[in-house]
This record gives C-alpha cells, sequence and structure tokens, in this order.
C-alpha cells in the first residue's frame, strides 16, 4: 500500500523527496523512497529519477540493507555511462563519491566473493582514472579490505594515508577513526586517542561520527586510565546510536563496555531498548559485530550465576539469557565462519574470539545515576509495585534471619512480643510467618499461648495493613485493617479489634479528599471525624492492655497532629499538645518507651508547625538524651533526622548535614523500612545544595529515589528522580540528564501507561529542554511539538499547556519554522487567557521577536513588531491585573528587546531609542545584588549601538566611563568588565 499519493509533477516529486529526506532512516523512509522511484519512472526524464535513485540508495545504505545498495548503484552507473549530460557538477560528485558505499555494501555480504571485491575496487580505480579523480579514496578501500580479510595492511596503510585528500575522500572525521584504528590494532591505545581527539572533542562530524568513533574509544580510555571520559562518552555516543539498525555495531560495542565494567544490569537494560535490531539489521557484518556484542554481555552475566534471567531478543518466544547467549554464539559463529570461508582467513573469527575473552577492565564504573545490579533484576524489585512491596520486608527478614526463632509456637510468640513493642524486627518475623503459612503442609500448632490460627491471620493482615498505609495506599491499609478486626472477632481478641477498628479510621481520614478540590479542608474534617471515633472506641472498651491504650492514645494524637499539618490552622495546635501530653503522661507510668519517644517528636513536631523552631529543638534534644540512655534505639535516626531539618529552618545548614548524616549512619544499623531513610536522603540533598555540593546533593536525590523504588512508592521515586535530572542539567551533566530521563521513560509502567500521565509528561519535558541544552535541537524540538499536542487536551491544566507551548514555539522559531511557531505560539495564548502565565508567554513573544530579527534581518521586521506589539498588550493585561514579575518589569524587558530587535534589521536609532527607554524603567543600579547585570548589559548594548553602529564613539564614552564608575563604587566589578573591555575597543578604533 501507498505511503503517501503518487506526485502528479516534477515539482511535486522533488518536494516530496526534499520531505522523505528529513525523516530519521528506516523502514518508513525506505519504503516511500522506493514508492518516489517508481513515480519518477514514470516521468520519462533521467534527472528526476537520478534524484530519486540517489535518495533510495541512501535509504538503504543508511537503513543497513546493503544488498539492494549496490543494485541501485548499478541502474544510476548506467545512467550515468547512457546519459553523462544528465548528471551536473553536483550530482556527478555524488555518483563518485558512492562508489565508496557500494565497496562497504560487498564487503558486508559474505556471500559475494573476495575477487568480486577486488574487481569492485578495479572498477572503482579506473572510472577514477578515466575522471580524473585523485586515487586517496580507492586506496582507502584498498584499506579497508586488507583489514577485514586479515591481510597486512601495512602497505594498504601508507598507500592510503601518505596521499593527499581528494573531495571524493572519506570526511575527515571518518579517515580520523581509521588511522586511530590502526592505531588501536597494533597496541598504540595513547597514540590513537591522540589522532581520535578532534572527533572525541566534536570538533570533526559526519553522519555516523563522533558516534562511531566513540564506541571504538571506550575500551581504549579505560586501558589507559581515562575512565572518567569514558564515562562521558559512553553516555552520550550510546544515545546516538541506539536502536538505529545501521549503527548496530556501535550499539554492540556499548553493551561490550557496559559488560566490562561492572555494568552488566544497564546492558541488560540497553538490550531490551534495542531489541529491534535482532530483526531489523539486514548486514551481515553489521550482524556479527552486534552479536558479538551481546554475546560478550550475556556471557558475562551467564558466568555471574544469573543464566535464568528473562531478557530481551529474538521475536517470537521468551529468551532467558542462557538461551539467547547459546542462539546468539550459534548465529555469531556462523557468520564469522561464513566472512572466513570467503575471505581464505580466520581474521574475522579471530576477532570476535579476542572480544569473547576479554577479561573485565574494571571491577565497577559508575555509568548512571541510576545504578541496578543484577540481583535487583533478577529479584524483580524495580520492576514494579508488587515486587517492590516485598522489598522493605525481604531487607527485614535477611537482617534478623539467624535470630528467628526456629519453633513455630516461639516465633509466633516473638513477632507478638516485638509488635508490641514497636519494634522493627517484626517484620522479619511475619515475613517469615507468611511464608509458613502459605505453605501447603502449614499446620497451626496447638498450643493455648499461640491461639486459634484465625488470630495469626489477623496479625498477618495488620502487619500488611501498616505497610500498605506506609506506601501511602490508605484505601488498601482500610480494607485489611477492617478484615482483620473481623477475624480477631473470631478469634476472640478484643483489644485487637479495637486497635485495628481505629487503624481503619485513621486510614480512611488520610484517604479522603484524595481526588477533590477541597482536599486539605475534606481531609482535615475527616481527621477531627476519626479522632472523636477513636476516643469513642477507647471509651467504651473496658479492660485494654497498657500497650492497646497507648497505641490508642498514639492514634488520637497523630490524628490531630496530621489534622494541624493538613490545615495549617493554628488553632488546631493546642489540642495536638493536650493530647501528646495525655500520651506521654500515660506512657512514662507504664514503661512504653515507644510512645513516651513518639509523644515527645509529636510535640516537637507541633512546635515546628506552629514556628517556634527553637522550642522544637529544644524537644527533640531532651528526647535524643532520652533515647541515649532509655531507648529505643531505633527511633534515633528518625529523632536526628527531625533535627536536621529544624537546623536548617533556623540557617545552620551544617549543623543540619551533621544530624541528617549521623542520623543516616544510624539507620544502616536497622532494617530498611524501620527507619524513612528516603526522607533523610532527600533532605541531605537539600542541605548539601545550600553548603553548596551540588554533586553530594545530586548522590543523596538518587539514592533517595532508590529507597522509594524499593518501598513501592513509584510516584515519589520518579518526583525525586525528576529533580536529580534537572539538578544534573543545572550544573552542566546533560548526559547524565538524559541518560536519567531515558531509563525512567524505558520502565514497563511508563511504557504501559499504567504511571501517571502529568508525571509522564514532565519527564519527557525535562527530557527536551536537556535535549535542547545538549544542542540537539531536531530531538528537542520532536519532544516539544509532541508534548505540546498532548497537552492541548488537558482541559482541567490549561496553564501547563501554555507552558509548553511557549516552549515549543521558541524551539520551532530557534530552528527557523516561524510559520509553525507562530501557530503554536497562539495556542499558547489561547491556554494563557484561560490561566494566565503572563511572564512565560511575555518571554515566549520576545524570543519569537528576537529570532524573526536575528534569522531574517529587515525581512523578518514587521513579523517581529507584531510579536512585541502582542507582548505588549501581554504586559497591560498583566499591569492591570496586579501581578508582579521576578526581576525587572514586563514593560523593561519589552523596550529592550525592541532595542535588539531594531539592531538586528540595522534601525540603530529606533534600537538606541528603545535601550535608552529600557535604561530608564530599570533606574539606576543599588548596592544589593541582582538588579546591577540587566543594567550593565543594557549600557553595553547602547554603547556598541552608538559607538560602533552609529559611529559616536564620544557620547558612547561618555556613558560607559560613567557606568563603570557607578558600578565599581557600588562594588559591582564583575558586572564592570564587559563595559571597560567595549570602551577599551572603541578608544582603540578611534
Amino acid at each position: 500500500m501507498p505511503t503517501a499519493p503518487h506526485p502528479q509533477s516534477t515539482d511535486e516529486l522533488f518536494h516530496a523527496l526534499r520531505e522523505n529526506h528529513q525523516l530519521p532512516y528506516g523502514r518508513t523512509r525506505t519504503v516511500t523512497a522506493e514508492e518516489l522511484v517508481d513515480a519518477a519512472e514514470r516521468f520519462a526524464e533521467p534527472v528526476p529519477l537520478i534524484h530519486a535513485l540517489l535518495e533510495l540508495q541512501e535509504a538503504y545504505t543508511y537503513g543497513s540493507d546493503p544488498r539492494k545498495s549496490p543494485v541501485v548503484f548499478a541502474r544510476l552507473l548506467t545512467l550515468f555511462d547512457e546519459q553523462p549530460d544528465a548528471f551536473d557538477e553536483r550530482l556527478r560528485a555524488q555518483l563518485f563519491w558512492r562508489f565508496k558505499w557500494v565497496a562497504n555494501a560487498l564487503r558486508a555480504l559474505p556471500e559475494i566473493p573476495l575477487a568480486s571485491l577486488r574487481q569492485w575496487l578495479t572498477e572503482m580505480r579506473d572510472r577514477y582514472e578515466k575522471e580524473g579523480l585523485g586515487l586517496q579514496p580507492y586506496y582507502g578501500q584498498a584499506y579497508q579490505l586488507a583489514v577485514h580479510v586479515g591481510e597486512d595492511p601495512t602497505l594498504a596503510y601508507e598507500l592510503w594515508a601518505g596521499r593527499r585528500r581528494t573531495p571524493h575522500s572519506d570526511c575527515e572525521a571518518c579517515e580520523i577513526c581509521e588511522r586511530a584504528l590502526y592505531r588501536v590494532a597494533v597496541g598504540d591505545d595513547e597514540r590513537a586517542l591522540e589522532v581520535w581527539a578532534p572527533v572525541l572533542a566534536g570538533k570533526e562530524s559526519c553522519q555516523e561520527e563522533p558516534a562511531r568513533s566513540v564506541s571504538y574509544a571506550l575500551l581504549p580510555l579505560l586501558r589507559t586510565g581515562h575512565a572518567d571520559r569514558a564515562r562521558e562518552l559512553h553516555l552520550a555516543g550510546y544515545r546516538a546510536c541506539r536502536r538505529n539498525p545501521s549503527m548496530a555495531g556501535e550499539v554492540g560495542r556499548h553493551l561490550e563496555f557496559c559488560a566490562l565494567t561492572g555494568n552488566e544490569a544497564r546492558g541488560l537494560e540497553l538490550l531490551a531498548e534495542n531489541r529491534n535490531l535482532f530483526d531489523e539489521v539486514d548486514s551481515p557484518l553489521d550482524q556479527l559485530d552486534f552479536l558479538t556484542g551481546v554475546e560478550v554481555l550475556l556471557r558475562r552475566v551467564e558466568g555471574l550465576g544469573h543464566g535464568g534471567l528473562p531478557v530481551a531478543g529474538y521475536a517470537g518466544r521468551a529468551w532467558t539469557v542462557a538461551g539467547l547467549c547459546a542462539e546468539v554464539r550459534g548465529r555469531g559463529d556462523g557468520l564469522a565462519a561464513r566472512f572466513d570461508t570467503r575471505n581464505g582467513t580466520s581474521a574475522q573469527s579471530g576477532r570476535r574470539t579476542v572480544r569473547l575473552d576479554r577479561a573485565p577492565l574494571l571491577d565497577a564504573l559508575e555509568l548512571a545515576l541510576r545504578t541496578r545490579g543484577l540481583d535487583e533484576l533478577a529479584s524483580g524489585d524495580a520492576a514494579g509495585v508488587a515486587g517492590a512491596r516485598g522489598a522493605g520486608v525481604a531487607a527485614s527478614a535477611s537482617r534478623a534471619a539467624s535470630a528467628l526463632p526456629e519453633r513455630l509456637p516461639e516465633l509466633i510468640r516473638r513477632a507478638r512480643e516485638l509488635d508490641e513493642e514497636g519494634h522493627p524486627d517484626a517484620r522479619a518475623c511475619w515475613a517469615r510467618l507468611r511464608d509458613l503459612v502459605a505453605a501447603r503442609d502449614y499446620a497451626h500448632p496447638e498450643d493455648p499461648a499461640v491461639g486459634p490460627y484465625v488470630r495469626l491471620c489477623a496479625d498477618l493482615l495488620s502487619d500488611e495493613a501498616y505497610r500498605a498505609a506506609e506506601r501511602g495506599d490508605y484505601a488498601s491499609a482500610v480494607d485489611l485493617h477492617e478484615e482483620a478486626a473481623g477475624l480477631y472477632e473470631d478469634a476472640g481478641a478484643p483489644d485487637d479489634v479495637v486497635l485495628a477498628r481505629a487503624c481503619a479510621l485513621l486510614a480512611a481520614a488520610e484517604a479522603a479528599g484524595e481526588d477533590g478540590e477541597d482536599e486539605a479542608e475534606v481531609k482535615a474534617a475527616g481527621l477531627a471525624d476519626a479522632h472523636a471515633a477513636v476516643v469513642r472506641l477507647q471509651e467504651e472498651a473496658s479492660g485494654l492492655a497498657p500497650y492497646v491504650e497507648g497505641r490508642l492514645l498514639r492514634l488520637r494524637a497523630s490524628a490531630l497532629g496530621v489534622r494541624l499539618q493538613t490545615s495549617g490552622d493554628q488553632a488546631h495546635a493546642a489540642v495536638v499538645f493536650a493530647e501528646a501530653d495525655l500520651l506521654q503522661e500515660f506512657a512514662t507510668r507504664h514503661g512504653l518507651t515507644t510512645q513516651v519517644s513518639g509523644a515527645m517528636l509529636l510535640r516537637a513536631g507541633t512546635y515546628a508547625l506552629s514556628g517556634d523552631l527553637p522550642a522544637a529543638v529544644a524537644e527533640i534534644d531532651a528526647l535524643r538524651d532520652r533515647l541515649a540512655s532509655d531507648g529505643p534505639a531505633w527511633h534515633l535516626p528518625r529523632a536526628l533526622g527531625l533535627r536536621g531539618r529544624l537546623q536548617l529552618g533556623l540557617r545552620d545548614a551544617a549543623a543540619a548535614h551533621a544530624d541528617l548524616a549521623e542520623g543516616l549512619r544510624l539507620a544502616a544499623a536497622w532494617p530498611a523500612d524501620a527507619v524513612d531513610t528516603s526522607r533523610l536522603h532527600a533532605d541531605l540533598a537539600q542541605t548539601c545544595l545550600h553548603l553548596g555540593r551540588p554533586d553530594e546533593a545530586l548522590t543523596h536525590l538518587t539514592r533517595s529515589a532508590e529507597v522509594d523504588l524499593r518501598d513501592g512508592k513509584r510516584v515519589d521515586a520518579f518526583c525525586t528522580y525528576s529533580n536529580a535530572a534537572q539538578l544534573c542539567l543545572d550544573l552542566g551533566r546533560i548526559e547524565d540528564s538524559i541518560a536519567l530521563l531515558d531509563s525512567l521513560l524505558g520502565e514497563p509502567d511508563v511504557i504501559g501507561g499504567e504511571l501517571d500521565d502529568r508525571l509522564v509528561a514532565q519527564l519527557r519535558l525535562l527530557r527536551a529542554r536537556a535535549l535542547h541544552a545538549g544542542d540537539d535541537l531536531k530531538a528537542a524540538t520532536a519532544e516539544f511539538v509532541a508534548l505540546a499536542a498532548e497537552s492541548a487536551g488537558w482541559d482541567d491544566d490549561p496553564g501547563s499547556h501554555a507552558m509548553i507551548a511557549a516552549e515549543t514555539a521558541m524551539i520551532l522559531a530557534e530552528a527557523g519554522e516561524f510559520d509553525r511557531a507562530g501557530e503554536v505560539a497562539g495556542r499558547a495564548l489561547a491556554a494563557h487567557a484561560l490561566s494566565p502565565r503572563y511572564e512565560l508567554i511575555s518571554n515566549c513573544l520576545r524570543e519569537l521577536a528576537r529570532l524573526r530579527a536575528q534569522q531574517q534581518g529587515p525581512d523578518g521586521l514587521a513579523a517581529a513588531l507584531a510579536h512585541l506589539d502582542e507582548a505588549g498588550r501581554v504586559a497591560d493585561a498583566a499591569r492591570a491585573a496586579g501581578f508582579q514579575p521576578v526581576g525587572r518589569s514586563l514593560e523593561t524587558a519589552l523596550a529592550y528587546e525592541h532595542g535588539r530587535v531594531h539592531a538586528y534589521v540595522g534601525a540603530y536609532e529606533d534600537a538606541l531609542a528603545a535601550l535608552e527607554k529600557a535604561l530608564a524603567l530599570l533606574g539606576e543600579p543599588g548596592a544589593e545584588e541582582g538588579g546591577a547585570g540587566e543594567w550593565a548589559e543594557c549600557v553595553r548594548l547602547s554603547g556598541a549601538v552608538e559607538g560602533i553602529y552609529l559611529e559616536r564613539p564620544a557620547p558612547a564614552l561618555v556613558r560607559l566611563d560613567a557606568a563603570v564608575a557607578r558600578l565599581t563604587a557600588l562594588g559591582h566589578l564583575e558586572e564592570c568588565e564587559a563595559l571597560a573591555s567595549l570602551a577599551a575597543q572603541l578608544r582603540d578604533e578611534g
């Protein structure tokens, strides 16, 4: 079926060819190119057919389909022989350039005899000589054939590398790669890296470079001790070649790099991302390169004892690491043997063996911020909520396994004793009991001290309910607590019935209003009702055990404490203190140390919510002393965490860091779910930012997210990872940011649409910004455009659509697509009318104006001024609404942009007048930070317009000198530098 209507004229054909040329290489582009060749043949004109054939050959070449590329080229060569005049100078140059493409394609096909390869090179040499072209490209192909076959390449290398480049030589970047690979082959990694330097630095590039060079340079970098540089290039280089069939070999080398640096888990993730390459790579040589890299990875994983892990492989069946490794080994060996048979050597098998036998070069190299091990993949902890739910319990179980009683009655009694105490090791006991009860041969002990089976089932349900509440799944917690209460009633355990029902009441209140507009108000009212209901339950019950009374008092105090936190109403604080005092008095009288600690923590938190941070610190200090002497020790990390947050509120970041770090250290002594280590890491991240230690902050953010993932809090984890990605971006670690976001967006629940769509959109928006920051304008534009289209349907959130559409418009304008930019900006304005975003929309319109003037000059002035007029109307509306922007006023920014726009189009008098208006609106700078930089930049541009373009240096110097003097007097020395430099330039030129 045709992918597009057939062109009805040669103009339509050329337009279609241009559009197809903009598509990424792949099946769609190739099929369209084939259809356009069919269409071109109908016109019976050679030139359109030549253009269509050239487009088709390119699609085959970079779509990794080497068998068809020579066939198309044969048609082009026939046309050239029959109608040479149809080839103008540009078409002739393309034709002779592509002799190399055919040589590469034939070399990649083991069914092509070696004699035919040599015959093609002879044809190439003869044709070049006939056309009077230099033979350096021919000798380059002869050298590459010698390397491929396994002949001594020394002479062939000298014959190629010693010749002067010609217009038909491979690009500089590709030739640099070949020269570097020659050095690698002779064992000179250092020299190879010196040769590669311009390409790896991005100074030389092409369609395939630097991605190709990067993939080859990774191991030499490791061998020469440049692991950090290898890591950096891996992140950038992999992104450039992933899922691309024509770069399957490069992907294979990145997988090999992961395997040799202790990043086997990341390698499996990348393999899953590139599963399409198993079926879409038609080049046997590229297949061999890719499969060898895959086998290096799989052999390493299998050797580490994880052969049973599921892994992405050939379509049509499920694969394990061991199964896929065997399949890949057979196919790889077969391909290498076919090439060796064709070449009459063992070179391909030999190179493959060297790669497969290479030992790891590093035990561990942290390649990405989100690091996971093979054990995590095996346990499935990161795969979803269900796996994560058991992770904390598993951690508890592993810590306490050796201390668990072996006899079942003792284990049940121990679990209940620890649970009454609130001891975190109770979780390990319940986890072990859950496994035992689930077994088919479970027999409940006939022991009156243990009680009936139904009571144990209720205990397990209660434990599961507590864990659900900790994850924020309050609805499930309510159901589980209520079910447990029913079973406790059947078991004749009235105390536990009361406690379970009280817990259900509080969980239901926490869940109230989660999806409503008045969430805080509804939740606060629900918590008040829950408190009253728990009080009634406690009053109606009689003979409750002290530990049950203590828990009920704790639930009452907690309900009121959460209400205060939710409502922010200080009138609610007094009753919280009263309940906390009641709890502390009762717990002290009955020796309930856990509840005494809980009461003091609640008092400290209430002081903090009331704004009395010193009193909160005093309460925490008293608690810390008590915990040190009387326990419970597992509350110390929590107390130190709260103290650290209080110190941060008191602006003592150093003290906050000390408390939080100590809390984190102590938390390591307890099960993973006993302490909120995610919160400790998140608070440490914030503290590190205050201390100017962003790299340390980044580490804590990622660890916080990892803990949340293990605990099943995927939304929290993804939000924290988003913050980490943004911090990477702020730090200039763009590839780290992109790699982290790619990893998140590749999660199964994201791909399956199970995660909140707005959160996913936020991750994609951040990735688009990172791509833009990394100068990948094409990829960034595509992502922005897609997000703008999707967010247009967010009727409940027009403000977010306005933001996304405004950014999209600016990106399109940067790419020179001004018509589309204008359309998207119009949609941003429409959304802004529903949910005003004055500053954002003003910035967008001014930037569109600037880019119009900068890229189009005088031809774009009218459109640029129209954007500025619209920005003026936005500024008027903002002023009428009482909107106060951050920093300079919208009117000042508008005047400054008028100055820049007129300067770009050469209207210098108008530019100067606008800039002077902006200076008047800004006003003279003061000693405080903030406004001096904008004022100095406005003066600089005014001075440049007046002194350089209007050729009036004298008044410009007066302006600049006065500004330098004022800024110097105010202490703004950095802002003076550009002004002083311009003044010196004007004096030198005068």
